[in-house]
């Protein structure tokens, strides 16, 4: 037979371990193209250690030198302290690598560094352990959340942005940025702040201070709804420019604009303004201990304040004025009245209709003629034609 190479791997879950001292492993099942199948252990740290040299060998496909050739795969760093809640929610996270891995051009899955890292070791075969400390406590992956297949439809490659200007981080969750950054986005929230990665360190950052590598990310916003999307204010907020609005909680009030920097187009009564989004509820959503946890914080920076000349923002955005959401709100209010007055109008005149219709006097059925009597003889039964002799 040829060179050995993987032809799939399986994550099973998880194992804590207590000696030497307390840690986590994860359980693979790799299968081999000679079709035998190899049960291993590795700590997440080996596994980003690996990934880390995979990408210094294929600078290229890693996106070292252009993001739009990245075909590795995304592996977020691991955390100062690995504890189970960390160690239980990767298993997602690194199931799909695994799949995605194994999938690459055959230069790299197929490589002596993939090949050697899954290999067996002899730790895998006799874990070390002692008889006078607790025995590791196994976690199996529960079945319905091991993805299929069919399931994982490629490599995960995460969308870069750069930094327009200098951020400082006003708390330990947010993560501080220079101008020109080159960021990951692995999440992006409504509430215009975005979760981040450069290199090792990761955290919250606003939406407005990021711009798509390759132009202006206009195409990802809503376009305005003037109908209105009916939500319920979380949090007060005074107004700090001319076109904010000022709201206290409990308000109720229609979204017409999301934008993503966080900051959306509402309309209270005829009046319309900006509002922070972190602060809005829609109505009949419940709560979660996300949304609770952001009225916390501080509203995101508007994009409109950050001052760059060099932001393609400035160049393709498109930015609509605060007069055409007032015009175009105002319109589309007078067109719902209208909409209803000429509804009330038309019910009115089909009651009065009715009422007419049923105030008339009915017409009485006309007395149909008499048969003559050569009509009668000539049609009619004998006991009738003995009446009229």
């Amino acid at each position: 037979m040829g060179d050995a190479f993987i032809r799939h791997i399986e994550l099973l879950g998880y194992e804590k371990r207590f000696f030497p001292s307390q840690h986590y492993v994860y359980m693979f099942l790799v299968k081999w193209n000679d079709l035998s199948e190899k049960l291993i252990y590795r700590r997440f740290t080996e596994i980003y250690e690996f990934h880390k040299a995979l990408k210094e060998m294929f600078p290229i496909e890693s996106g070292d030198i252009s993001m739009e050739k990245r075909i590795i795969p995304h592996l977020p760093a691991p955390k100062w302290f690995d504890g189970q809640r960390s160690t239980e929610n990767r298993q997602g996270t690194l199931a799909e690598y695994c799949y995605a891995l194994v999938n690459l051009p055959h230069k790299i899955s197929r490589c002596l560094h993939v090949v050697n890292f899954f290999k067996v070791r002899h730790d895998d075969m006799n874990p070390v352990t002692d008889s006078q400390i607790k025995k590791p406590e196994v976690f199996i992956l529960p079945k319905d959340a091991k993805k299929t297949l069919s399931d994982i439809t490629g490599p995960i490659v995460l969308q870069t942005y750069r930094a327009i200007a200098d951020y400082e981080k006003s708390s330990k969750s947010e993560m501080a940025l220079k101008a020109g950054d080159m960021v990951d986005v692995v999440e992006k929230g409504e509430s215009g702040w975005w979760f981040c990665q450069l290199k090792n360190k990761r955290g919250w950052v606003p939406a407005a201070y990021l711009e798509p590598m390759d132009g202006p990310d206009e195409s990802e916003e809503q376009e305005p709804n003037y109908a209105g999307e009916l939500y319920f204010v979380q949090k007060s907020y005074t107004a700090l420019e001319e076109d904010e609005l000022t709201l206290k909680e409990g308000d109720t009030i229609e979204v017409i604009h999301k934008i993503l920097d966080g900051w959306w187009v509402i309309r209270k009564d005829e009046t319309t303004g900006y509002y922070p989004a972190m602060y809005l509820q829609k109505a009949g959503e419940m709560s979660t201990s996300t949304k609770s946890q952001l009225r916390n914080w501080s509203a995101p920076p508007r994009r409109s304040t950050i001052r760059n000349a060099k932001s393609i923002h400035k160049q393709g955005r498109r930015q609509i004025s605060q007069e055409t959401y007032r015009r175009n709100s105002r319109k589309y209010i007078q067109s719902r009245r209208n909409m209803r007055e000429k509804f009330q109008n038309k019910a009115s005149v089909i009651t009065e209709k009715n009422e007419q219709e049923e105030n008339k006097p009915k017409a009485q059925p006309a007395v149909p003629p008499r048969p003559s009597k050569d009509l009668i003889l000539n049609r009619c039964t004998e006991s009738t034609r003995r009446k009229i002799l």
